[in-house]
């Protein structure tokens, strides 16, 4: 069981295909529009998202003895009745501002036979120069652009596939010993795991004021389609691969998956929402068996694996991808020296460029479901 927000995802699935692969017995997957969490599976929202009332399992302990029934006392067909794979694919709301304050994205559950679905046809791309997102591949020549990242100004995390990132609030007045109160009474949380539209705001570790949304910042770089004619469904493994060069000899890349909803009554500039992202550190792009470093201004291929996702992009959405090199607390900040991880004594700033042209055509592969 699992969430598209849950920070363990990916391992879901691949859990799920290498049980299958290897045992005769009943392998099954659950995965809901869900943060981490026992409680969370009972919620129809994750973060600033509401899912509808279907989203939310009526009881995830019923669920549990339901089937240990049927494994461990033959008592009961859950077994039987539950499909292989059983997901809720998230999109389709028409993105009004629910009561609780959210955005109303809906969805709906669907049964399948097999993960990845058989159906996929997967579905290239690219990034170009003027920022657009397209299936057509570049054609030209030297085209790439190019952004400065500090590693002193992280890109703030907005929401995501997070679990556990915590930490203890102070100690309340005229209390002293930290043994007088448990960790679960003090703990606080650092980032806000879920979607979320990607604009800063005091709610969220590292923005600050203006609080302006993670597009206009020089160190991301956008990248979307026009306006979408028609709904198109995503649902399964998504990776990126990019053309990178940069001044330093380490650095990272980050890409976030985003669905665009154009302006409404309800959000005047639109609403940016986040469905899954990741990061690769230049050093491993080809295997974490050995570092190997890039010298500076040679041009590396980088792959990013997304977690996976279900979303349907509704007529009108835009398919936007963020690339940048830091997405922080989410993810720990590359210093760009080099240096042993966690052990370094400086950081420094690069220039990164990414690479979009007919040799190197950075793209992202998407997996669309008729």
């Amino acid at each position: 069981i699992g969430g598209w927000y849950d920070s363990y995802t990916r391992a879901t699935f691949e859990n799920y295909v290498g049980l299958s692969n290897c045992k005769s017995a009943p392998v099954k997957v659950l995965v809901g529009p869900w943060t981490h969490g026992e409680v969370t599976l009972e919620q129809s929202y994750a973060g600033d998202v509401e899912f509808g009332a279907t989203a939310a399992l009526p009881s995830f302990r019923d669920l549990n003895h339901a089937w240990f029934d049927a494994t461990l006392k033959d008592s009961g067909s859950i077994v039987d009745d539950m499909p292989p794979v059983r997901i809720f694919v998230m999109g389709g709301g028409d993105g009004h501002r629910t009561a609780a304050g959210r955005l109303f994205h809906c969805g709906y559950w669907r049964d399948e036979s097999e993960w990845p679905l058989a159906r996929t046809a997967y579905t290239r791309y690219y990034l170009h120069p003027d920022q657009s997102l397209r299936t057509s591949a570049p054609a030209g020549a030297d085209a790439s652009i190019t952004y400065r990242f500090d590693p002193s100004n992280p890109v703030p995390s907005i929401g995501g596939n997070v679990s556990s990132l915590r930490e203890p609030a102070p100690m309340p007045p005229g209390l002293a010993d930290p043994g007088l109160l448990s960790y679960a009474t003090r703990a606080k949380d650092v980032m806000h795991p879920g979607g979320f539209d990607q604009v800063e705001s005091a709610d969220f570790f590292g923005c600050e004021p203006p609080y302006m949304p993670l597009g206009s910042r020089p160190d991301v770089l956008v990248f979307e389609t026009e306006p979408l004619e028609s709904d198109i469904e995503v649902t399964g493994p998504i990776t990126v691969t990019l053309w990178v060069s940069s001044t330093a000899i380490d650095t990272d890349l980050t890409a976030k998956l985003i669905d665009v909803y154009p302006p409404n009554r309800w959000y005047p500039y639109g609403y940016a929402l986040n469905l899954s992202d990741s990061i690769m550190r230049l050093r491993y792009r080809d295997g974490p068996e050995k570092p190997d470093f890039l010298d500076p201004g040679q041009i590396g291929k980088v792959t990013i694996t997304l977690y996976p996702t279900s979303n349907i992009f509704a007529a009108g959405h835009r398919i936007r991808l963020d690339i940048s090199s830091s997405n922080f607390p989410r993810f720990d900040v590359n210093p760009n020296t080099g240096e042993p991880l966690g052990l370094n004594r400086r950081q420094v700033g690069t220039d990164n460029t990414v690479h979009m042209d007919a040799a190197h055509p950075s793209h992202i592969v998407l997996p669309i479901v008729p």
